[in-house]
């Protein structure tokens, strides 16, 4: 019978833990729901809106002013 050592040992197994630590670094959420590089490169920026009630009702929409 052949006997295990306590350390395994090799060169293929150096990769695997270089893969195991890359997947340590990396949280949760992004190993269980991972969104594309792409998708992410291209989400747009919010865009500040005018507040509710803002609008001015009494003036025509080409001169509308909703600073006050």
């Amino acid at each position: 019978m052949t006997s295990i050592p306590e350390q395994p040992v090799g060169p293929d197994l150096d990769e695997l833990r270089k893969d195991i630590d890359e997947l340590k670094n990396q949280p949760v959420e992004a190993l269980i729901e991972p969104e594309p590089a792409e998708l992410l490169e291209n989400e747009p920026e919010p865009e500040r809106t005018d507040a509710i009630g803002s609008e001015k009702w009494d003036e025509p929409g080409d001169v509308e002013r909703t600073e006050v």
